[in-house]
């Protein structure tokens, strides 16, 4: 008799634990009128120096953009896929001398986004980690000046955050800071390899669309 009532104690529990959850999970998301947004940034981009031994390099600071989709599951989880690009200068002084090589910069990133539940004044916090590849493809200049390198992709980790300030509904404008960890371009040539990790800063601003 004790075993029956343990048992049915038991499964009134997880049955009720069950429904809790439903509620739940149903409450936040309707809480949440557009799942989807998309992304609009301008982005600075300002990488580490790195050092190793013989080898130095130095990456010129930039500007580009970002774009990026959203989907939000309630009112505190969403996924981002973001696409940004810029144009640089990457300096390898060592031993051999200087090379100067100028790239196309591609970013292609993944991240889990978590906002924070609150709304104050339309400000909304999040924060965000993940990871992506980033692409580095040497200009045709650049492949005359330095025969032997070629375009090269980094995995890189990314972390970072910001606020949302809703302007209306449906618009808003966006702040946000990213940075990236990921090791040091050589553009497959052994002779630039510092087989070292660096960091790039991204703070971007810009305009957000949900639909």
């Amino acid at each position: 008799m004790n075993r029956s009532i343990i048992s049915k104690n038991a499964y009134t529990s997880l049955l009720t634990a069950i429904v809790a959850f439903l509620i739940f999970s149903t409450t936040a998301m309707a809480q949440v009128e557009q799942h989807s947004q998309i992304s609009i940034q301008g982005t600075a981009l300002v990488t580490k120096d790195t050092n190793s031994g013989p080898l130095s390099q130095h990456t010129t600071k930039s500007g580009g953009f970002l774009v990026g989709y959203a989907y939000q599951f309630n009112r505190w989880a969403a996924v981002e896929g973001n696409y940004g690009y810029t144009q640089n200068t990457a300096y390898t002084v060592g031993s051999i001398g200087q090379s100067s090589i100028r790239s196309d910069f591609h970013e292609i990133t993944g991240a889990f986004v978590a906002h924070i539940p609150v709304n104050f004044h339309g400000l909304r916090p999040y924060a965000l980690g993940g990871a992506g590849a980033l692409v580095f493809n040497p200009t045709n200049d650049a492949k005359r000046i330095n025969p032997g390198i070629d375009r090269q992709t980094k995995a890189a980790f990314v972390y970072g955050g910001g606020v949302n300030f809703d302007v209306t509904r449906l618009i808003g404008v966006r702040a946000e800071y990213r940075g990236f960890v990921y090791k040091a371009p050589d553009f497959t040539l052994n002779t630039l390899n510092l087989d070292k990790v660096t960091h790039l800063a991204q703070p971007s601003v810009g305009m957000y669309f949900r639909f």
